[in-house]
Parts: C-alpha cells; sequence; structure tokens
C-alpha cells in the first residue's frame, strides 16, 4: 500500500493510493497515519479495504509529511563509504546516531526555509522508514519485523550550524522544514529489498546525488537493530539511513543552496519530492 496525507499544513487526512495513483479518503477508517495506524493489526486491516470504494479525492490537493505525531526522528551519519570520503571523514565502525527534531518535519513539496543567518545550507537525500512495532535490543535477524514502511527523507543541514559551532549536529539539522518526508508511506511488503534502491537528488535540474543503498555501510536490519540497543522505538519513530555521496560540502569548491534553488529528490518506488528554497528572516 501507498498511504500519504494529503490537505493544508496542520489539518493533513489520511489517504490512500488506489490503483490508478489517485488519492483516496481514509477519514472514515483512520485519524491519520501515525504509529496507530502503522501498527501491524491496523495495516492488515488497511490492506484488505476495497480502495476503489472509498472517496475520491481532488486531484491538486497539498500533499503533507507522510508520518504524523512522529515521537523521534534518529538519523545515521556518514553512512555511505563515497560521502564519508567526500567530508574527509573516517569510514564509521559502528552507525554514528544523532537526533533531529520533529519539529523540522515538512510536507515533500513544500517551500525550504534559508534562514537568514545561514550560510552553508546543503541537501542529502535518504532513505526513510517508520517503526510499526515497539522495539527495545531487536536482533538483526528480526529488525525487519520492526519496520512499517519506508518513504523519501531530505535530511536537509546547516554545515556551518553542524561543523563549525560549538556542541553536536543538532542544531545544524533541526531548523524548521529541514525534514520534508514522503509523498508516499510505502508499506514494507510493497519493498522487496531496502539495500537495493537508487537514491537521486538534482538542484536546479543538475545532478547532484546518484547513488543506491547497496553502499551502505551499515544497512536497515543492521541499524534498526542497533538504534534499538541504546533506545526503545515507538511506532512511529521515523530513522532516516544517512545520504550517499555528492553533498555540496563534498564539491571543489563546496556550493551550497541559494534563495530561488529548486531540489528534487527520487528514490525508485517511493515517488519524489520538490522543494523551493526560500528566504526566512530569523
Amino acid at each position: 500500500m501507498k498511504l500519504v496525507r494529503y490537505g493544508n499544513k496542520g489539518a493533513e487526512k489520511p489517504g490512500m493510493l488506489d490503483g490508478s495513483g489517485r488519492i483516496r479518503d481514509l477519514s472514515a477508517i483512520v485519524s491519520d497515519i501515525d504509529g496507530e495506524t502503522i501498527a501491524p493489526a491496523s495495516l492488515e486491516k488497511l490492506a484488505a479495504l476495497n480502495t476503489e470504494a472509498l472517496p475520491l479525492v481532488e486531484e491538486g490537493v497539498r500533499i503533507g509529511a507522510c508520518v504524523a505525531n512522529v515521537g523521534k526522528i534518529v538519523c545515521v551519519g556518514l553512512n555511505y563509504s563515497d560521502h564519508a570520503k567526500e567530508a574527509n571523514l573516517p569510514i564509521p565502525k559502528e552507525p554514528i546516531i544523532f537526533m533531529k527534531a520533529t519539529t523540522a518535519i515538512n510536507g515533500p513539496y513544500d517551500d525550504v526555509e534559508l534562514p537568514a543567518s545561514s550560510t552553508k545550507l546543503d541537501w542529502e537525500v535518504e532513505l526513510g522508514f517508520a517503526i510499526g512495532k515497539r522495539a527495545k535490543n531487536v536482533s538483526e535477524a528480526d529488525a525487519l519485523d520492526h519496520v512499517a514502511g519506508y518513504f523519501i527523507v531530505n535530511e536537509l543541514s546547516e554545515r556551518e550550524w553542524q561543523a563549525e559551532r560549538e556542541g553536536q549536529w543538532t542544531k545544524g539539522k533541526s531548523h524548521d522544514t529541514f525534514a520534508p518526508l514522503g509523498p508516499w508511506f510505502v508499506t514494507a511488503d510493497e519493498v522487496a529489498d531496502p539495500g537495493d534502491l537508487n537514491l537521486r537528488l538534482k538542484v536546479n535540474d543538475e545532478t547532484r546525488q546518484d547513488g543506491s543503498t547497496k553502499t551502505m555501510i551499515f544497512g536497515v536490519a543492521e541499524v534498526l537493530s542497533y538504534i534499538s540497543g541504546f533506545m526503545t522505538l515507538e511506532p512511529g519513530d521515523i530513522i532516516s539511513t544517512g545520504t550517499p555521496p555528492g553533498v555540496g560540502l563534498g564539491m571543489k569548491p563546496p556550493l551550497y543552496l541559494k534563495e530561488g534553488d529548486r531540489m528534487h529528490l527520487e528514490i525508485n518506488g517511493l515517488g519524489h519530492q520538490q522543494q523551493l528554497v526560500v528566504r526566512k528572516a530569523d
């Protein structure tokens, strides 16, 4: 299944794509696409619905972030060896994890804010997934049983705030709009192998990133298992798995986003995103 959230920001409704790619309204069935809805029993009930009998949503409606009421966003840094190399950092011996504020969550086609004090805003296309079943000290062999579904994340980073200011990475990752999610929440049964997906990102129609999850250092199962050893993962929590090479930081000389830039992201089977960068007063 491909689940979506649509409507005005802050008032999104739950939906599902039908066989023709049109949005069908799920408001009479579930309240939102959140941790409760993406739990195994709930997804099983949704899968049994006659999609064509659900109300059809008008075309052109705004698409919101594909998961609601997210408890936490856990990210994996330097999870592609080529990306570690372009960042002039050693290949990690174990997953590097950091948190991203949930207030950064944004719709997949909404504008991305360029803060007035920002000088090094960077793009990062990533495979994200959401937890459907509580995970604590989960083995790698059982880890994928806890994944409800997958989606695209633009894990935007302000590099000066991230690396040149005191403290940890979180403040460079968490400004409002720095986490577009979606457009679709694709249930795990539709993703045959999360370790074999192509990721692409363009800025102003120029390809910047073109990679594959085949080259991740730590795969989805290993990442989930590892994180669950340090914290409990609850239904609706999100993990973003890292980015392939081609970020602005790694270019020679470095190149960062500016007002008016347009980003286009896609992962095969998970749809695409597009955002316009707009200047935001602090």
